[in-house]
């Protein structure tokens, strides 16, 4: 739902597009590019519930930033592109590169054919449980529950929670605080309360999971295309920072070991799962580099810095806000000009 301070943050985005800074300031701020993440593309919607709107963007809006990123100059690259510049001095242009995390089918219905009418390199992060139909997009399910009811009960640390959620805004309310719970537990008892929800309101999470994700087929497709850089993002896409260690790495060599076999070529690239700085660790860097990847991408903003200060196990990336629809505030982003200094990333703390 909008709010008084994302339409705050969006009036200072036009401003600082107006005044030219992001010209003047962009090579200097800019480092050496950036990686822009997506997750769903789809046509939109209508529905007044939509707590996932942000992670989503429009076909149309995916071909006018292509457009715009060709307008601008940019260079389109692949993720072998990003850790090559990345070591090197600065190249005449920046680059940007287009990632889609989930493996998600609408990649495949509504982002693919604008992608390849462009001829444009991507790489897409696969989850490899949920080809198999095994994976439980949980936050799919929990939008569909609250989104068809007016009120909820469910289990919560052993006591029975009821929520009245007759209003659009408390239904945002609670799916704000359900879904922060459900990211605090541990893969096993996040799904059995996932599913005695899903259970209570006649929400198939299994049904529900495989239409929303790519299969084999689809992932075979995209491999077939020299332009589709084919990554991994564990097995069941948990929050590694709810996992031992031991579990962490097995969930990361597995990705990459079943993509590996699956589509007969190395594996290279990482995405942590949900990528905030809640959901991974400084030690995950380390994982992602004994799992053998070159890069690990999360989804903490901020720009590729040239001449090796980007740790290539902790690249940052810009998750674009799918209820923005503004390639004035785009350019502004993408200029580097509201991230603070860079620093290199094994001295940060997560």
């Amino acid at each position: 739902m909008p709010s008084d301070n994302r339409l705050l943050t969006s009036l200072k985005l036009e401003l600082a597009y107006f005044s030219g800074l992001p010209l003047l300031r962009g090579r200097r701020t800019g480092g050496a590019g950036v990686i822009m993440r997506f997750e769903r593309v789809r046509p939109p919607r209508s529905a007044r519930f939509q707590p996932l709107k942000s992670r989503e963007i429009s076909p149309k809006f995916l071909d006018r930033t292509i457009k715009a990123l060709k307008r601008w100059k940019f260079d389109i690259v692949s993720l072998d592109e990003v850790c090559q510049r990345s070591v090197r001095l600065a190249a005449p242009r920046r680059f940007v590169s287009l990632t889609f995390d989930g493996g998600y089918k609408d990649l495949i219905a509504s982002a693919y054919p604008v992608l390849s009418q462009h001829g444009v390199p991507f790489t897409v992060y696969v989850p490899t449980a949920f080809p198999d139909g095994l994976g439980e997009t949980w936050w799919l399910a929990l939008e569909a529950v609250i989104a068809s009811e007016s009120r909820v009960s469910l289990m919560m640390d052993r006591k029975e929670r009821h929520f009245d959620i007759a209003s659009t805004s408390e239904k945002y309310q609670l799916y704000d605080f359900l879904s922060g719970w459900l990211r605090t537990l541990a893969p096993t008892d996040l799904s059995a309360a996932i599913k005695d929800l899903c259970s209570r309101y006649s929400v198939d999470i299994a049904a529900l999971s495989r239409e929303a994700s790519l299969d084999w087929d689809d992932l075979a497709r995209l491999a077939a295309d020299p332009l589709v850089t084919i990554g991994s993002g564990t097995v069941n896409y948990p929050v590694l920072s709810n996992l031992k260690d031991a579990a962490a790495l097995r969930e990361m060599m597995m990705g990459k070991a079943v993509a590996h076999t699956a589509f007969h070529r190395d594996i290279r690239h990482f995405a942590y799962p949900f990528g905030d700085r809640a959901s991974w660790r400084r030690q995950h860097m380390a994982m992602a580099e004994e799992a053998g990847f070159t890069s690990a991408a999360s989804a903490i903003s901020g720009v590729v810095e040239t001449e090796g200060r980007t740790d290539l196990h902790a690249l940052p990336r810009i998750s674009w806000d799918g209820r923005r629809h503004s390639l004035r505030a785009m350019r502004v982003i993408l200029s580097g000009i509201t991230f603070p200094q860079a620093r290199p990333a094994r001295s940060q703390e997560f």
